[in-house]
């Protein structure tokens, strides 16, 4: 069986992370989360990849080349207009002759629900679609399901019957070919997937496979944070670097080589710190934290849930808490992340002008790429602040803050 990843997307509802980065290389426990999606695809004995690719595309392919590195091999396909995700699965049509495992690039599934909806293919002998269910269907498709078969798809309701929700992932038949080929273009001007099934399901059986393990939509930000903790969990311990015998670690932590961590330090796991660290002396990093390559995390810093990318430096006197920080960020002394609103209510983020809930009690700073703050930088709890932004000293960020701006 082929594997088949969409991966072509702007990744524009993740901004500012993906200003520079093609969403699925945004880092994930240690490492760009799709590599996760790829060791699960091989774990299940799927290693033929194809990939669909788009945005900054160059960057995917010279990060994942042939595939040889992963133990996969992969192949490429570019999406070079965006039409709906039946037209990306109907790419496919020429490079695949027998049923093929096909998942959405931006959604995390273990690697037991990965091996689940595999078995359950075998099973039932059929094209399969996987499912989850969710507190807040409405921002899904939402199923229905009868004897283990599909029935309906109802696609972002108002008023959900259910809170069973299509995960991302399918086990396809190649009759789904044909479905696509007769469906129309939505008033949107998409090929819908969902019209592509309900084609489909009148001919033959759609069957439904609830996934076991935890599943989560990488589609904002600060999804990145759940996505984090649920490939975290069970981590076991790797210290290729250098830990200094005053240092204190508590559970399974990995950290890189040519690391040091320094005296006084107190590392809680699971946590991930990269290559190339200097950690302490006095840090302390708490659990479900991943660090990129070639960071800093200076003196008396405090780390907490959060993930903080490839070359920023938080060199001393500050706190960074359930925080996406991006690369080559620099916080100067004393800046700290509010992540806790003082009546404990569900955080709130402005993105494109516009209010939205984040579901999360506690969020810090979504953090562009090449952003710098100033000593005593204060920044409030759900910031957005754009990449290559100057906060100077003393400076209090609320909001969503513009790319490339000054704040004195």
């Amino acid at each position: 069986m082929k594997g088949y990843v969409l991966a072509a997307g702007e990744g524009i509802r993740m901004r500012p992370l993906t200003a520079n980065i093609p969403k699925p290389l945004l880092p994930v426990a240690g490492r760009p989360f799709l590599e996760h999606n790829i060791e699960a695809l091989k774990d299940a004995g799927i290693r033929d990849i194809i990939m669909l690719v788009g945005w900054r595309a160059q960057r995917i392919r010279e990060h994942f080349g042939d595939g040889k590195e992963f133990g996969v091999r992969i192949e490429y396909l570019e999406q070079e207009e965006r039409l709906g995700t039946a037209h990306a699965i109907g790419l496919v049509k020429n490079m695949v002759d027998s049923p093929f495992f096909c998942l959405y690039g931006d959604v995390v599934l273990t690697k037991d629900s990965v091996k689940g909806l595999v078995e359950h293919h075998r099973k039932v002998k059929g094209s399969v679609m996987a499912l989850t269910t969710v507190d807040d269907p409405k921002r899904y498709g939402v199923i229905a399901v009868r004897d283990g078969v599909i029935t309906d798809i109802s696609e972002k309701p108002e008023v959900p019957e259910t809170n069973t929700v299509n995960a991302g992932a399918y086990i396809l038949d190649p009759v789904v070919f044909d479905a696509i080929a007769e469906t129309k273009k939505s008033p949107r001007g998409e090929y819908e997937i969902t019209d592509a099934f309900r084609l489909m399901m009148a001919k033959s059986h759609l069957y439904a496979y609830l996934v076991k393990g935890e599943w989560i939509d990488v589609a904002r930000p600060w999804d990145l944070l759940e996505a984090n903790r649920i490939l975290m969990e069970g981590l076991g311990a790797d210290i290729q670097g250098e830990i200094s015998d005053k240092v204190t670690v508590i559970g399974n932590i990995q950290v890189g080589k040519g690391t040091r961590v320094l005296p006084g330090s107190y590392i809680v796991g699971p946590a991930i710190i990269g290559e190339g660290c200097e950690i302490g002396p006095n840090a302390y990093i708490r659990p479900s934290t991943s660090i990129g390559d070639d960071c800093k995390v200076g003196n008396a810093v405090e780390v907490k849930n959060s993930i903080i990318m490839s070359d920023t430096k938080v060199p001393h006197l500050s706190y960074v808490g359930d925080s996406v920080i991006g690369e080559r960020c620099n916080l100067g002394a004393g800046t700290k992340v509010a992540n806790l609103r003082l009546d404990e209510r569900e955080v709130q983020v402005i993105i494109d002008g516009r209010r939205t809930g984040s579901g999360r009690r506690k969020l810090g700073v979504i953090m562009g790429d090449d952003v710098k703050t100033g000593i005593n930088a204060t920044i409030d709890v759900g910031a957005v602040i754009g990449e290559g932004t100057m906060v100077g000293m003393g400076a209090v960020v609320r909001g969503t803050v513009a790319p490339r701006s000054r704040i004195f």
